[in-house]
């Protein structure tokens, strides 16, 4: 299904723009696997490897896709584990876009080897 969403393209913001609504928000996320809405305003996700080295990795794979369509994830990184964090900092709030990124992120971490579990990591 996040396939639709990893086909389009992001849309730089506007200020002013109001961020989605709940009821926006939800038919979004249910396209996307395993992303959580955090404070309202924020999609989150954990992704696991092996090691250091595969989610170094995989944050090197994100970063040209990020520039590409100049939407910027936050990237925590951890031994075994890559924590993104999607939202549109002009408004504070998430838009169609941040939708857009977490399916293409979701894209380039299919066919990897996540360590010991598939979907997301845990807390």
């Amino acid at each position: 299904m996040a396939s639709n969403l990893a086909d389009r393209r992001c849309v730089p913001c506007l200020g002013g723009t109001p961020p989605l609504t709940a009821e926006q928000i939800a038919p979004l996320l249910a396209q996307l696997d395993g992303w959580q809405v955090e404070q309202h305003k924020k999609l989150v996700k954990g992704f696991r490897f092996r090691n250091f080295v595969q989610a170094v990795d995989f944050v090197n794979a994100i970063t040209p896709i990020a520039e590409a369509e100049n939407h910027h994830p936050d990237l925590y990184v951890k031994w075994g584990e890559v924590r993104v964090y999607l939202w549109t900092h002009k408004i504070d709030g998430l838009t169609e876009s941040d939708f857009v990124m977490a399916a293409k992120i979701d894209r380039a971490y299919a066919g990897r080897e996540p360590a010991g579990t598939s979907g997301p990591a845990a807390s």
